[in-house]
């Protein structure tokens, strides 16, 4: 079965002038997403998860410039299949065409996403009314709709509410209905859960899931928590220094890891059921990304480090039709390295759990 591919990341490469020079954020990432399908990007702060969405959405900081690559969406329009490389659109036209009405995008803190000075009922409502004229009766009774949608009891009288009169977890509930109120092909949910408690944290991944079942829209999820991604995902990309460097199906990534950096993401899970004593911890410091270094990113913190891996960059390696790793442990003439034994112990135990 032909899967429709909606967005198209090629070769994109990402640098930010600091005062101390220029940091290579995103280094040459290649990605896909298809409709109606979830996406998870995962790894440590840093290695530029959030700064790849942001250049989606074209949001990202004035001091950041596109060095190279392509971004391209494919929607409907007036019933014709349109490709637009969202890189060549000005912020005005991604303002326009683009942000909150065919990508939109779920921030971290519900706070900061929502006006203070604005009711609930005004916020869900603008968008519509910006970007599709729509009738102040229509978007009113769509925002009620879209409230009860996501849960929150009480619609009508929610409306009428400033941000402050409602708990952390129908704030972000709330931020997810602005986010739907235009029906975008794509959403983006940039740590959603990250600010909230671990029950509203549940409810909510259960809340996207259930909307994405009804409507069929495709969901990019950032994240370091890998308990959210076996929860959410079918596919997974797991980031380091700026570059992919493991993308596969959720289950290939979490049951079949091949990069020494996702077994090290993996290790450091809490786990409930470990004789282990010390939670473990990927030893050394996250990549400079000033460095214009030969080799592997992740070669000094890597236990299992070749050779190679201090001299050249890995190339992507295939392991299956969708699981691709790079590391030179994957090469035909690399030393036979498995996967340590309490990290084979434990992803043992997830399938049974599973």
């Amino acid at each position: 079965m032909n899967k429709e591919k909606i967005l198209s990341i090629r070769d994109l490469s990402i640098s930010f002038m600091t005062t101390a020079g220029e940091a290579n954020a995103i280094r040459g990432v290649k990605l896909d997403l298809y409709k109606g399908e979830t996406l998870a990007i995962v790894g440590e702060s840093g290695s530029g998860k959030s700064v790849t969405v942001k250049a989606i959405m074209g949001i990202l900081s004035g001091n950041g410039s596109v060095k190279e690559g392509t971004i391209d969406f494919t929607y409907e329009r007036n019933g014709e299949t349109v490709h637009q490389d969202l890189l060549k659109l000005t912020k005005k036209e991604m303002r326009r065409r683009i942000n909150g009405k065919r990508i939109a995008m779920v921030f971290q803190d519900p706070m900061t996403s929502l006006n203070p000075t604005m009711t609930i009922g005004k916020q869900i409502m603008e968008g519509m009314r910006c970007h599709y004229k729509t009738p102040k009766k229509e978007a009113y009774e769509k925002a009620v709709s879209l409230l009860s949608l996501v849960g929150i009891t009480e619609p009508e009288k929610r409306m009428k509410c400033y941000p402050h009169q409602l708990s952390g977890g129908m704030r972000q509930r709330v931020v997810i209905a602005i986010a739907l109120s235009c029906d975008p092909e794509v959403l983006i949910c940039d740590e959603p859960t990250t600010a909230l408690d671990v029950t509203i944290q549940a409810k909510i991944l259960e809340l996207i899931k259930e909307i994405q079942d009804r409507t069929g829209i495709s969901v990019i999820y950032i994240t370091h928590d890998l308990g959210v991604v076996a929860k959410v995902a079918d596919y997974v990309a797991v980031m380091y220094a700026g570059k992919i460097v493991e993308k596969g199906l959720a289950e290939e990534v979490f049951y079949d890891p091949r990069h020494p950096y996702t077994w090290g993401l993996l290790s450091a899970m809490p786990d409930l059921n470990t004789s282990d004593e010390a939670l473990y911890t990927i030893p050394g410091s996250p990549y400079n990304l000033m460095g214009k270094g030969k080799g592997d990113a992740f070669a000094d913190r890597n236990a299992f480090a070749l050779n190679i891996d201090y001299r050249m960059e890995p190339p992507m390696f295939q392991v299956t039709d969708t699981h691709y790793a790079a590391t030179w442990l994957l090469h035909e003439n690399a030393p036979e390295v498995g996967m340590p034994d309490a990290l084979k112990n434990r992803i043992s135990r997830m399938r049974k759990e599973a």
